[in-house]
């Protein structure tokens, strides 16, 4: 599998395809195996945090979440066109899982989220290891394949990578905040947006509290044009 590296942290070429191709055989190879959404935040984060970027190298699949990186990546030689976001990877994951019998387990759902639209496990828990007995029993009763851990970065990494070799499953996502886009309770923007590469506005102006995440972008894309192709 082709890959590159944005300002030092590895991105792998693919598209949702490749990317679903690729952690079914993840899956099948049996665990654990972590896979991350590499987006602008989590690469200049990375840049000032060596555990970060450490769990990030890691990880068995790193994926283009966002346009910043897709941008950078095709600078570095990819040959992709789309980011691969973990708001967009949950639902054919699900129906990845469901054709080949794997049980999927969704953590830092809140209640409720396993019955709208999405026919899995859920468990709401918490990143901080005070709740690690009871969420790592409520996995294992489930057996799941694929867990997808919504606790927002970095500590859905740094948990998935805390807990790994304890957790039973073959594959372990950070999604972020993508339980909330698919049940609804955060309208995603429209589809003329999202192919026009403005997704990021529309959050921004339904959760202006992004503004200090999103402050980053100008130094990011910055370093990224300075960067040697």
């Amino acid at each position: 599998m082709h890959q590159t590296r944005v300002l030092g942290v590895r991105v792998d070429c693919v598209d949702m395809p490749s990317a679903l191709e690729r952690i079914e055989q993840l899956v099948d190879d049996g665990g654990p195996h972590l896979v991350a959404t590499v987006n602008p935040e989590f690469v200049m984060r990375a840049r000032k945090d060596p555990d970060f970027a450490r769990v990030l190298e890691s990880a068995d699949l790193c994926l283009p979440d966002g346009v910043g990186v897709v941008w950078a990546a095709r600078r570095q030689g990819c040959d992709m066109r789309h980011p691969v976001a973990g708001v967009d990877l949950v639902q054919p994951l699900a129906a990845m899982c469901a054709r080949r019998g794997w049980r999927l387990f969704l953590l830092g759902a809140a209640p409720g989220d396993a019955n709208e639209g999405l026919e899995v496990n859920a468990h709401s828990g918490a990143p901080d290891p005070s709740h690690d007995v009871e969420t790592l029993h409520r996995i294992h009763d489930h057996h799941p394949d694929v867990i997808l851990v919504a606790y927002g970065a970095p500590a859905q990494e740094f948990w998935i990578d805390r807990l790994k070799n304890r957790l039973g499953v073959s594959v372990a996502i950070g999604v972020g905040g993508a339980f909330d886009y698919l049940t609804g309770r955060v309208p995603r923007a429209p589809v003329w947006m999202r192919r026009a590469r403005m997704e990021w506005l529309a959050r921004l102006v339904r959760q202006p509290w992004r503004v200090r995440r999103m402050a980053v972008l100008p130094a990011y894309a910055i370093k990224v044009l300075r960067s040697p192709k």
